[in-house]
């Protein structure tokens, strides 16, 4: 029950894929394209809720590890 979504090449099946983002897979500048462009979501998201005091468990575990 939880939406997928994926990068698919012209030469895959999108089966499974509920979200499709057309594009190469396979090239090192559409992978920097698309992680960056998630990177920078993720940093407006964490700047939204807020104000941007949301700590993540992996910042948590970090920090306790400190």
């Amino acid at each position: 029950g939880i939406p997928v979504s994926g990068v698919v090449a012209t030469t895959s099946s999108p089966e499974g894929v509920d979200y499709i983002i057309p594009g190469n897979d396979d090239a090192i500048r559409a992978i920097q394209l698309y992680m960056g462009s998630m990177a920078d979501a993720v940093i407006r998201g964490r700047n939204n809720v807020a104000g941007g005091t949301v700590e993540f468990a992996a910042e948590e575990t970090q920090a306790a590890a400190e």
